[in-house]
């Protein structure tokens, strides 16, 4: 569902679930990822949040979410806005490699990250909840408030827009493309080059940036 691997100081989670969606046992393995990441952070650690196939992620998974009970429910809605939180104030540097689709609740998952870098050739971005007919939390719409241009957060919410990596580069959503051979190794490549920096002043200035935004996002 999701795997774990470390090169020296820097973390790889790789969602390879088939349909690349997010159910409460994808969210509970996530969780306890980020709890080992941080727990790494002050020695320099960083972390690369990558998909497989071709899918980054593709949102939520519907046929799992509508068998929730409401306390159930309650607690999918709560791990999911702590897992939001955790990677926005992760003290280390975090990098999306967007492999594919990043749909929804994907789209989130990658911008939650500090960096993104897109397959050059392939994959959408799509805040795409307009089309499905889902709402957008306002603590959620604070992540795009945070990580996006106002235009683009307005044509991203209001149209589902779906961006090749090109028009998310221009639109201010992605840091750069690289083919599928050379993605990874180029989201590994900024992540270390970030992790070189002090890890307590790291910490603060993220905190500073989005401490604000991440905890809104699990406030009672």
């Amino acid at each position: 569902m999701i795997e774990h691997a470390k090169e020296d100081g820097l973390h790889l989670i790789t969602m390879d679930e088939e349909s690349s969606t997010i159910c409460p046992d994808w969210q509970q393995r996530m969780l306890e990822l980020l709890a080992e990441v941080e727990r790494d952070c002050d020695r320099g650690a960083s972390l690369v949040l990558a998909g497989a196939g071709k899918f980054f992620c593709n949102g939520l998974n519907l046929e799992k979410v509508v068998t929730l009970t409401p306390d159930e429910m309650a607690v999918f809605s709560r791990r999911m806005g702590e897992i939001h939180q955790r990677l926005l104030k992760l003290p280390c540097p975090t990098v999306a490699a967007v492999n594919g689709h990043a749909f929804a609740a994907g789209a989130f998952l990658a911008l939650s990250c500090d960096y993104r870098i897109m397959r050059q050739d392939r994959g959408w971005f799509s805040v795409s909840e307009v089309d499905v007919g889902v709402p957008i939390p306002p603590a959620m719409m604070g992540i795009l408030h945070a990580k996006l241009p106002p235009n683009t957060t307005r044509d991203a919410v209001l149209t589902g827009k779906r961006y090749t990596a090109d028009e998310a580069i221009a639109a201010g959503i992605s840091d750069g493309k690289a083919s599928l051979e050379e993605l990874l190794e180029h989201a590994k490549a900024l992540a270390m080059q970030l992790s070189t920096k002090e890890p307590g002043i790291f910490k603060m200035l993220k905190q500073t940036l989005f401490g604000p935004v991440a905890d809104a996002l699990v406030a009672s």
